[in-house]
């Protein structure tokens, strides 16, 4: 089996490391190689250069790493670009300021093996700023949420990659997708355990009133062009209200 990890990254120079540090120190399986590919929006800063001092230790365990950079049109744009090149049975997306347990992609095999998922996703750790952790639990429930779904530990296989692309209009396109492939009746698998670590304090967390209109607008419009009745705007509110108690 082959899993494929994709990591966007745009002036991360500070954070990176610790995102592929935990590429780096997976737990072997027998059977299992990984590819690593970091997508980099043409950074100002060192994060290429971080990138790069990490490429023989990962070569050496056998990870297949690629480094892009260049212009793109935004995150989703980035990530639709790495899951276009990523060559794996099934890809993950890990932010650039994320990590991953140890035992993550070895857990993602296991599951694959035992179920074949189309779609899996985990419990994860969110950081917050003062260090500070809450767990958030994974569940799949009937009514879709962002709520019981967490990108960072979410893996898909490649064939609903090749139906499925990321939009590129929206702040939860992430979320979007998941709405699709769950309303597509795709075989999705929960693993309740902790696979990744969020941190928390980027644009999906900011707590000026604009911003959170603007996520709120954003979300509500997922929701909508998916066909939910326009009492979702409740559901969109909870969201981010929760959001803002939380951080």
């Amino acid at each position: 089996m082959k899993i494929s990890v994709v990591t966007v990254a745009y002036n991360s120079e500070k954070t990176i490391a610790n995102t592929i540090a935990s590429i780096l120190n997976q737990e072997a399986k027998a059977g299992l190689s990984v590819e690593y590919l970091i997508i980099d929006g043409a950074s100002t800063d060192n994060t290429v250069v971080v990138a790069e001092s990490f490429r023989e230790r990962l070569e050496e365990k056998g990870v297949d790493y690629k480094i892009i950079s260049e212009p793109d049109k935004g995150i989703y744009d980035a990530m639709n670009k790495g899951v276009a090149l990523a060559t794996g049975d099934v890809v993950g997306i890990l932010n650039s300021d994320d990590w991953y347990e140890p035992d993550a992609l070895k857990v993602v095999a296991d599951t694959f093996e035992a179920t074949g998922f189309d779609m899996m996703y985990a419990n994860i750790r969110l950081i917050k700023e003062n260090g500070d952790s809450i767990l958030k639990k994974a569940r799949l429930k009937k009514y879709i949420t962002s709520r019981h779904w967490n990108h960072p530990t979410t893996f898909i296989c490649r064939k609903v990659y090749d139906r499925f692309t990321y939009r590129l209009d929206n702040l939860y396109a992430d979320l979007d997708m998941l709405i699709k492939i769950r309303k597509a009746g795709y075989h999705v698998e929960i693993v309740d355990r902790v696979l990744a670590n969020f941190r928390m304090g980027g644009a999906s967390n900011q707590k000026t009133l604009s911003a959170m209109l603007k996520r709120i607008r954003f979300r509500y419009n997922v929701y909508r062009s998916n066909g939910y009745s326009p009492l979702c705007i409740f559901e969109c509110l909870v969201m981010d209200v929760g959001k803002f108690i939380l951080s």
